[in-house]
């Protein structure tokens, strides 16, 4: 583990993308995926030193996301194997390009990451991003949520909560585990759909307010075609999306949000302090830079996030 980290932790599973042969013949193709680890693979590529911890299976599968993180600088030595299968996920794309998963998780080795599996943390890590279907399941959700309420005062706490509601089977339970995961956070990067399933608000803005009152220093919104929002204590700041072809929505979440942590990092401003600090001006550089990044992961198959040289010529200053 080389200089500052970043420490991705939740699920790692296999996408199944729908593809098509030149005889217009459909198929799945499987690629390494799961959200948390598709934000590590996205923050190594913007040249961001972060590490994976989870379990990971010792299938074959499994042997493909572990090479994948490693063909990407992702650190692995916070990973454990498994002998539980992989989980996986069949992606269906909807007619604007938006995904559609259906996943095969029980059992799975991600699922099965324990309180004893968490290392002492080294001071060199500034920051543990989080969620998404992990926070689901136990052991995992639990081992999670015990980690960064442990750790929520000495490094930025990061929160994507990514939900999909058709795997919850205890709807109040599972709230009351995103009411602890935002209460441990300082950034949480929502999207506007899932912001409005948690707060029960259609308008952004009050349910911006609402995860600032449990806790967060930062509320980052994606809204589609319509660009994103960054909401604190005291300022709000709004930038449209960049124009971009559409191929799929698949890991553009995830790469808005290994962005921004990319930004705190080259900035030298990941820490809570650097959190807090943030002006109107930081905010705007912010959502461009991971709205550029989402963009260029948009016009490609996949989550497929672009290296920091595709994006940082509009951003040298920082």
């Amino acid at each position: 583990m080389i200089g500052l980290m970043i420490v991705h932790t939740g699920e790692a599973l296999i996408d199944f993308i729908p593809v098509s042969d030149s005889q217009g013949n459909r198929a799945f193709k499987p690629v390494p995926g799961g959200s948390p680890y598709n934000t590590a693979v996205a923050a190594a590529r913007l040249e961001v030193p972060n590490t994976f911890l989870g379990r990971i299976s010792r299938d074959f599968f499994g042997d493909q996301l572990v090479d994948y993180l490693k063909q990407n600088e992702v650190d692995t030595t916070m990973v454990a194997r498994d002998d539980a299968l992989s989980t996986l996920a069949f992606v269906s794309k909807g007619s604007t390009g938006e995904a559609r998963y259906a996943f095969f998780a029980q059992g799975a080795a991600d699922r099965k990451l324990q309180i004893p599996d968490i290392p002492a943390l080294h001071e060199r890590v500034r920051a543990i991003q989080f969620g998404s279907i992990s926070l689901i399941a136990d052991p995992v959700g639990e081992t999670i949520i015990d980690m960064v309420e442990r750790e929520r005062e000495n490094r930025v706490i990061s929160l994507d909560p990514n939900i999909r509601e058709s795997l919850v089977e205890d709807i109040p339970a599972y709230r009351r585990r995103l009411d602890r995961a935002v209460a441990a956070s300082t950034i949480v990067k929502v999207s506007d759909e899932d912001l409005q399933w948690m707060s029960g608000s259609g308008d952004v803005k009050t349910g911006a307010a609402a995860l600032l009152d449990r806790g967060a220093l930062l509320v980052l919104v994606t809204e589609g075609a319509r660009g994103a929002a960054a909401f604190t204590k005291d300022l709000i700041v709004r930038v449209a999306a960049e124009k971009t072809s559409v191929s799929d929505t698949v890991g553009a979440g995830d790469s808005f949000h290994a962005a921004v942590l990319a930004w705190f990092h080259h900035t030298d401003r990941l820490t809570r302090d650097g959190v807090a600090s943030l002006n109107e001006s930081d905010l705007q550089g912010l959502l461009r830079f991971a709205g550029a990044v989402a963009a260029k992961t948009c016009g490609r198959p996949g989550a497929d996030p672009p290296r920091l040289s595709e994006v940082a010529t509009r951003f040298r200053s920082w």
